[in-house]
C-alpha cells in the first residue's frame, strides 16, 4: 500500500503506539510530522525515519490547546505543503479511582486526550477544507472508552468520548470526503506495565521476544500489529469507511458496534415508578448488560 505524496501528523509519536504509527506511515511513502512533548523523542523517531529513507520533521507542541494543534498542522503545510492524515495520539495517564481523582488530573487527561483530539482534529479539518479536498482523521480511542477500567475516571472519559466525536463528525464532513474514525488499539506498551499480569510481557516485548501464540490470538501484540490499520485508514482504499470505531490488536481486527437500544417497552399514558418497579424484573431485568469485561487487555 502506498500513501506517496500525503502527508500526515502523528501526534504523541515519541514512543510506543504514536511511534509505530508515524514509521509505519513513513514506511508507506507518506511525509510524517513526529509530534511529541518530549522534543528529543520526536527529533529521534524523525531521525529515524530520514535514515530509512523517508520524509519526517519533528514538532514539539503540547497537545490540547488551538494554539499547539494550529501550530502542528502550519508546520506540515510548511514543511511539506499541505496535510492529508491527521492521527491524535498524545496522551497521559494519571489513574485514580473516582474518590482519590484531583481536580488537576482529570483536567490533564481530559485536556490532553479529549480537548487535544477536539483541537487537532478541527485544525486538521480546516486545511482540508481550505485544499479543496477530502483527508483522513484517525482519532485513537482505547477498550477503557468501550466499557468500564477501573481507576480511570478521566482517561475512559475522555476515550468514550472521542469515539462520539467520531460519529458526528463523519456525519459532518462526509461530504467533503474526509473520513473519520476511531482506531481502539491494544498492544504491551508501558501504559499497560501496571495491569496485573501483564508486567512481565510488557518487557518481552520491550526487549523483541516473540509474544505467545495464544496471546497474540487473544488480541494483545506490540504496537506494530495495530499500525497496519492506522496505514490503511490513511490510503485511499479506505475512503469508503467512516465514522467506525475498529479494533486491532496482535492477531485480532474488530468492528466495535454503535450503541442501541437492547430492549423498549411503551405504556400508554407513560410510566410511574410503581409500574416499573412491577415491570422491571421481567420486562427489562433480563436485558440489563454486563459493565465489567470478562477479561482485562492492554490499554491503548
Amino acid at each position: 500500500m502506498q500513501l506517496s505524496g500525503k502527508v500526515a501528523v502523528v501526534t504523541g509519536a515519541g514512543r510506543g503506539l504514536g511511534r509505530a504509527y508515524a514509521t509505519a506511515l513513513a514506511a508507506a511513502g507518506a511525509a510524517v510530522v513526529v509530534n511529541d512533548l518530549d522534543l528529543e523523542l520526536a527529533e529521534e523517531v524523525a531521525a529515524g525515519i530520514r535514515a530509512a529513507g523517508g520524509a519526517a520533521v519533528a514538532e514539539g507542541s503540547p497537545v490540547g490547546s488551538t494554539e499547539a494543534a494550529e501550530a502542528v498542522v502550519a508546520t506540515a503545510v510548511r514543511e511539506f505543503g499541505r496535510l492529508d492524515v491527521m492521527v491524535t495520539n498524545a496522551g497521559v495517564l494519571r489513574d485514580r479511582t473516582l474518590v482519590k481523582m484531583a481536580d488537576k488530573d482529570f483536567d490533564l487527561v481530559v485536556q490532553t486526550h479529549l480537548r487535544g483530539t477536539f483541537t487537532c482534529g478541527r485544525a486538521a479539518a480546516a486545511q482540508f477544507r481550505e485544499q479543496g479536498g477530502g483527508g483522513r482523521l484517525i482519532l485513537i480511542g482505547s477498550p477503557a472508552g468501550q466499557r468500564a477500567s477501573f481507576g480511570q475516571t478521566g482517561y475512559t472519559a475522555s476515550k468514550a468520548g472521542i469515539v462520539g466525536l467520531v460519529r458526528t463528525w463523519a456525519a459532518e464532513l462526509q461530504r467533503s470526503g474526509t473520513t473519520v474514525n476511531a482506531v481502539i488499539p491494544v498492544a504491551l506498551t508501558r501504559m499497560v506495565a501496571t495491569i496485573p499480569g501483564l508486567a512481565e510481557l510488557v518487557e518481552r516485548a520491550d526487549r523483541g521476544e516473540p509474544i505467545p501464540a495464544d496471546v497474540r490470538a487473544n488480541g494483545l501484540g506490540t504496537p506494530d500489529d495495530v499500525a497496519p490499520l492506522v496505514v490503511f485508514l490513511a490510503s485511499d482504499e479506505a475512503a469508503g469507511v467512516t465514522g467506525q470505531a475498529i479494533g486491532a490488536g496482535g492477531d485480532r481486527i474488530s468492528i466495535w458496534s454503535h450503541p442501541s437500544e437492547v430492549v423498549a417497552e411503551v405504556r400508554e399514558g407513560g410510566w410511574t415508578a410503581d409500574a416499573l418497579a412491577e415491570a422491571f424484573p421481567t420486562t427489562f431485568q433480563p436485558h440489563l448488560q454486563a459493565f465489567l469485561p470478562d477479561t482485562v487487555p492492554g490499554q491503548g
